[in-house]
């Protein structure tokens, strides 16, 4: 159970940052170099570089090699791995919240019992 929670801190932690989301939605639509991931942001292809190492590292995408370009892709497995670890405790937070509002719910029809006593 560690190593999944290595796995899911690296892909949290590389999803917090709004270059690296992006960079995952734009890579959802299909492989892309570089050059072309970092065509919409005013920053260095540097600092892409440096944004898809982290990305790399959460094993949120792979490079394939095509000739000398060396396209990026996005590989679901681990994002599919926090979605589900999301939707797991998810549900267990709603289970919670519907049980507090009964308990709230039945709290106030107590307390309305008790004002209507003589």
């Amino acid at each position: 159970m560690a190593v999944v929670e290595d796995e899911l801190s690296l892909v949290f932690s590389a999803l917090a940052d709004p270059t690296r989301r992006a960079i995952v939605e734009r890579l959802a639509l299909g492989e892309a170099t570089v050059n072309q991931l970092a065509e919409p942001f005013a920053m260095t292809q540097q600092a892409i570089s440096k944004h898809l190492k982290v990305l790399e590292r959460a094993r949120l995408i792979t490079r394939t090699r095509t000739a000398q370009a060396r396209p990026c892709v996005l590989d679901t497995e681990n994002l599919d791995a926090a979605v589900g670890w999301i939707e797991r405790h998810r549900q267990i937070w709603a289970d919670r919240h519907d049980r507090l509002s009964e308990h709230l719910a039945a709290l106030q029809a107590g307390r309305a019992k008790n004002e209507d006593k003589p």
